[in-house]
């Protein structure tokens, strides 16, 4: 090349495509058209899909000239290649195959263009000429890198989208899939229902009085009576007749004598407390100053055999049993370690309690108001339904209507209808649903509904010591020899008294809500207890709504009262239902 011209003159075989002529050799036109006649002939039968030259051509798989065609890297050929060519032309000459080598034998293509040579120059050998094999792809775009590249990238994007799907079907289906078989898997418990919150009326103010409407054909009014506790009163809740016909089916079943706890079953509830001497002084000291005074004594003993214990029996107990030597009423940390347990209920034992020294003097029964009671009984349990607007599972399973009869001289020292509920003890209602043994149970009763059956002639109040008290102090309720929960001496103390006219209602709630929509802890202001009757006798019914503080054990027993009514129908009625002999019965009015 010469650069002083500023022109430059290339090889014949560095740039053969601006040459006129190509250099595929030094035949003429009809040795070539002959040449490519008999190529043809040979290629159809060994290859009978090969496209023609032209065909080729027009596709762009090659170039009449193999050798130079879309070089781009042009060069004089090998020596080994110049000989391949040669062979086989002679090949085509004499009709002959050339020889092949060991990679010929072993399957693989006859021979292949060098990697540097091009597309152009492993597809065409010449003027009418071909290799002896189709190539392996299309040259240029399908096989090349950039395509290879984007090909990975999607079939790894769906391997991976296919592999997050198994997994997420795997974890979503647990391990079922992984198990061997069939089995028999044990039958889980069905879950609890849900509760609904329970209701509570509104007191607004004392005094305040809104219009309900509990039956078809009158209106009822009820008024707020105080807002600690929440107590309300309905004049002419039950009719006249109503009132006579509670009395009379009462009669007709039967009073048995209340009586709060006798004493077999309060030595057996004591001796099932392993609590040691020590302790017992620490929880009756509520002061915490060392020292027993009568009051503290008081504030905790009125159990016994149902003996209602006054500052004048405690006393006498401990001079009988010699356990205050100095005689002060007061007992110190010694002397009530020296004091023998058994000696106090040796005495109890030996002192038989006069009626009017009870808790409580009165006689009570119970009366069935379930399916299939007395229509008046039925009547009155959806009345109180409607008036509480709690759920009818909890009125139905409810305890039954509890009639008491007060003779003249009878009672009922103050006390609080539900008991609050520690470990040691629980709901008598759902005890069927206890998990675990407990040593004690009392009741639970969210609501109290009393109900006035006749006009008492003198006395017989029902008396609520503390009502609408700033404050509540259990050791302030005796004071100066007087306890105000002594219904037959100081009840005329009390802050409000209910007079008994007949026909007329009242309730309250005794346990404070507990945020939720459920039971609280024991409303103390709910303290009551019925007047002395100092003549003539009273009538009055109670209708108690059992709720447990637990709101999963009352839905457990709800859920176990239902399962029992659809397995065994009346026969699933609670222990204290077993007056249903009684629910058939009818009285005329």
């Amino acid at each position: 090349m010469d650069f002083s011209s500023g022109e430059s003159t290339a090889l014949p075989d560095e740039n053969p495509a601006r040459e006129e002529k190509p250099q595929c050799g030094s035949r003429s036109k009809a040795q070539r058209a002959e040449l490519s006649a008999s190529q043809s002939g040979s290629r159809q039968a060994q290859h009978p899909q090969a496209p023609s030259p032209s065909d080729r051509s027009a596709r762009g798989l090659g170039s009449p000239c193999p050798a130079t065609a879309h070089s781009e890297h042009p060069r004089s050929p090998s020596p080994g290649r110049a000989r391949d060519l040669g062979a086989m032309a002679a090949a085509v000459t004499t009709g002959q195959r050339p020889e092949v080598t060991a990679v010929d034998e072993a399957g693989s293509p006859q021979w292949a263009p060098p990697e540097h040579l091009g597309a152009g120059a492993a597809t065409g050998l010449g003027d009418g000429e071909d290799a002896p094999v189709r190539p392996l792809c299309k040259p240029r775009g399908i096989c090349s890198r950039a395509y290879f590249l984007v090909l990975m990238v999607f079939v790894h994007l769906y391997l991976g989208n296919v592999l997050a799907l198994l997994l997420f079907v795997h974890y979503s289906n647990g391990d079922e899939s992984s198990d061997p078989g069939p089995q028999p898997r044990a039958q889980s418990p069905r879950p609890a229902p849900t509760l609904d919150p329970l209701t509570r009326l509104e007191g607004i103010k004392v005094g305040y009085e809104r219009k309900v409407q509990l039956v078809t054909d009158r209106d009822h009014f009820i008024r707020t009576l105080s807002l600690k506790p929440l107590l309300f009163e309905i004049p002419g809740f039950l009719s006249d007749e109503e009132c006579r016909l509670i009395i009379h089916l009462a009669q007709m079943k039967g009073l048995q004598r209340s009586q709060i706890l006798p004493t077999e079953e309060y030595e057996e509830a004591m001796g099932t407390m392993q609590v040691s001497q020590l302790d017992l002084f620490r929880l009756l000291d509520q002061n915490h100053d060392g020292r027993l005074q009568l009051r503290e004594v008081l504030a905790q003993t009125r159990l016994g055999n149902g003996r209602w214990m006054t500052p004048e029996n405690i006393q006498e107990m401990y001079s009988a049993i010699k356990a205050d030597p100095d005689g002060d009423g007061v007992l110190s940390l010694q002397e009530f370690s020296n004091m023998d347990l058994r000696d106090f209920h040796k005495y109890m034992r030996s002192h038989k309690a006069e009626s009017s020294e009870l808790v409580r003097n009165s006689h009570h029964t119970w009366l069935y108001q379930g399916e299939g009671a007395h229509h008046v009984m039925r009547s009155i349990r959806q009345r109180v339904l409607r008036l509480t607007r709690l759920s009818p599972e909890i009125v139905e399973l409810s305890e039954p209507l509890q009639v008491v009869r007060y003779g003249e001289g009878g009672h009922y020292h103050a006390h609080v209808d539900s008991g609050p509920v520690y470990p040691e003890t629980i709901c008598s209602h759902t005890k069927l649903v206890a998990s675990e043994a407990v040593p004690f149970e009392t009741s639970c009763r969210y609501m109290t509904v009393l109900f006035y059956l006749n006009n008492v002639t003198g006395g017989g109040e029902t008396v609520f010591p503390v009502a609408d008290n700033r404050t509540y102090d259990e050791m302030s309720l005796i004071q100066d020899d007087i306890d105000l929960r002594d219904t037959r001496r100081h009840c005329d103390k009390g802050n409000l008294r209910v007079k008994p006219r007949q026909g007329t209602a009242v309730f309250w709630y005794n346990y404070l809500p507990d945020g939720q929509g459920w039971v609280g802890d024991v409303d103390d202001y709910s303290l009551h207890g019925g007047c002395l009757v100092t003549r003539g006798t009273k009538w009055i019914a109670n209708n108690w709504i059992n709720v447990d503080p637990s709101r999963a054990r009352q839905a457990l027993f709800q859920q176990e009262m239902a399962r029992l009514a659809r397995e065994g129908g009346a026969d699933s009625q609670p222990e204290w239902a077993l007056d249903r002999a009684y629910r058939d019965a009818r009285v005329e009015l």
